[in-house]
């Protein structure tokens, strides 16, 4: 008999599952505690994934240290693992499969959904994985389950080819590619990304595959040496003050035609604009919590006419092409790793995400 419990009628299991496992669990601002918590049920249309692997995203950082959300929660959402029980009525699925899996997608049917704005829409801001408390990824653990709505559309198999590690890479990249295309980056164009961070490192990665020349910045001698092994001609120190002068005097003058902003600080918004030509496109990644305020010269929009975009998460109608980016190993995203934390140790690895060293980039939460 199934330990489940009477929610998993007719499961399909890989065989004896536990009532409990170990989870990390945020407790209090900047405190993740590991903790014995129950496996999620699983329900008809419902699939229970065992976690292999686990990236941090900087959006998991600011939920821990800044509280945006509230304990107690098992965060996590760049995850990958193993179908262990699917329940009744789910088809595409069977225990065994390898899998990632995404933690929102849209309904598909809604005004956001027909004007593609996938991550506006309700059912999109409803979270449909989790390893318990309020929905809200889960990777963090060592099972989480997929609700019905991602079961059926928001899982991606994996090849025999492509680690876990890598696959944790699929829900990064999906909402990289986003970002690049709403920046409009063409082949030819100079495209200045601002911060060598995990994110500025995979928004360089995509860039380079649409043929755009590409220049980057970062306080971190490290992280910009990096960027010039990934693609970049040249990388920047903002802390000299010269960075507009640099970019300016390799455009005859224009500044970058998009500038990509992976820093959350809300100065680097005017040096973004400063940087970026009359009529360019300054695209917004990294601010994205409820609580910065930023300011900006009116006349860099309303005279320049210079455009500030914003992208946020993953969209659903390229999830195919992105993820192929991955699986077809046309993204050297191994290259940006340089941690793994067991998930015992998972309150050092958030503490070095959220202050990195000179040689931290990616980190991964392993259970394998």
């Amino acid at each position: 008999m199934s330990s489940l419990g009477p929610a998993a009628e007719a499961l399909e299991s890989l065989g004896p599952i536990p009532k409990t496992m170990r989870a990390g669990v945020f407790r209090e601002k900047g405190i993740v505690r590991v903790e014995e918590v129950p496996v999620p049920e699983v329900g008809a249309g419902e699939v229970l994934i065992k976690v292999a692997a686990c990236g941090i995203c900087g959006t998991d950082i600011k939920k821990i240290f800044e509280r945006y959300v509230e304990p107690p929660q098992i965060l996590g959402h760049e995850l990958s693992g193993t179908v262990v029980a699917v329940g009744r009525g789910v088809d595409k699925w069977t225990p065994g499969d390898r899998v990632m899996s995404f933690h929102h997608i849209p309904c598909g049917r809604c005004f956001y959904c027909e004007k593609r704005l996938f991550s506006q829409c309700p059912q999109y801001k409803t979270t449909g994985l989790t390893a318990g408390f309020t929905p809200n990824g889960g990777g963090f653990a060592q099972y989480v389950k997929a609700m019905p709505w991602v079961a059926d559309r928001g899982m991606v198999p994996l090849p025999d080819k492509v680690s876990f590690e890598e696959a944790t890479f699929i829900e990064p990249i999906n909402t990289i590619v986003k970002a690049v295309q709403k920046a409009r980056i063409t082949p030819g164009e100079t495209v200045l990304i601002l911060g060598c961070g995990p994110i500025g490192l995979q928004l360089l990665m995509v860039s380079k595959l649409e043929g755009a020349k590409l220049y980057t910045s970062d306080p971190i001698p490290e992280r910009r040496k990096k960027s010039l092994t990934l693609g970049a001609l040249e990388s920047f120190d903002p802390t000299s003050g010269k960075l507009v002068e640099e970019v300016r005097s390799r455009t005859d003058g224009r500044g970058a035609d998009a500038v990509l902003v992976a820093v959350a600080h809300p100065s680097v918004v005017t040096e973004a604009l400063a940087t970026a030509r009359p009529g360019a496109r300054v695209l917004l990644f990294a601010a994205n919590d409820p609580v910065t305020r930023i300011e900006f010269p009116a006349a860099a929009v309303g005279i320049d006419e210079k455009e500030i975009l914003g992208s946020y998460s993953a969209a659903v109608d390229i999830q195919e092409s992105a993820a192929d980016l991955v699986l077809g190993k046309k993204l050297p995203v191994m290259e940006i790793v340089t941690h793994r934390f067991r998930l015992d140790s998972i309150q050092e690895a958030l503490e070095l995400a959220a202050r990195p060293t000179a040689e931290s980039l990616k980190i991964l939460i392993t259970h394998a």
